[in-house]
């Protein structure tokens, strides 16, 4: 009797190590087994898409009430182009253009979600035809076009941008900054907006080599 059984054994541990490597054979390609090592090349990298915007300024939105008054401060009219250097949600120039008629306005953000954000907001208002928004480092922007000139940005930020806004701006371009100076460069003026009490300030760009030229370095 143990005779016997002997070759039906052999035969069925045969029978199942064949099925067994019949099985591997046809896993899926990408079926790891386990205790496999996986190699290095097999681990994808992360997607650049997931990187985080640099800022150098955090997206805080400027109420409506003080983007009016920042607007009436400047002044601004029909034949202004208005600029917004961390235009956020586009807020800004929307309203030059749609309430104050300037001519133009033009907003720049390095955040794609931003621009993303105000070119929606700009068809919402009817504007797209006078308003442009551009995923740009604000201290790469050519303002040479434009006539007034708005920020919310910190202090130090304002203070590394004064040597463009004197040296790219012609006289007379009137600059509004939310809540924070450029240093000893004094403003024109400097109002507090009513409710919340937020500070504006306001510089007019003067003329080369006048007296009141303040210095391009803080």
């Amino acid at each position: 009797m143990r005779k016997a059984r002997l070759p039906r054994l052999r035969v069925m541990c045969v029978a199942i190590f064949i099925a067994v490597v019949a099985a591997c054979a046809v896993a899926p390609k990408g079926q790891v087994r386990q205790g496999a090592e996986v190699p290095p090349q097999a681990i994808p990298e992360p997607s650049k898409q997931t990187k985080e915007v640099k800022r150098d300024v955090p997206y805080v939105p400027t109420p409506q009430n003080v983007v009016d008054e920042m607007l009436k401060l400047a002044g601004v009219t029909k034949d202004d182009v208005v600029y917004d250097l961390g235009c956020g949600d586009g807020r800004l120039v929307i309203t030059a253009v749609k309430k104050f008629g300037a001519q133009r306005g033009f907003g720049v953000d390095i955040d794609p979600q931003r621009i993303t954000e105000s070119n929606a907001n700009a068809k919402a208002a009817g504007v797209t035809d006078r308003v442009t928004f551009a995923v740009q480092d604000l201290f790469q922007t050519d303002l040479k076009d434009a006539t007034v000139v708005t920020l919310y940005l910190l202090p130090e930020v304002n203070l590394r941008l004064r040597p463009k806004l004197l040296s790219d701006l012609r006289p007379g371009t009137r600059v509004v900054s939310h809540s924070f100076d450029m240093g000893d460069w004094k403003p024109q003026k400097t109002i507090t907006v009513q409710p919340g009490g937020q500070i504006l300030h306001l510089w007019i760009i003067p003329a080369k080599g006048t007296p009141s030229t303040p210095t391009a370095t803080p």
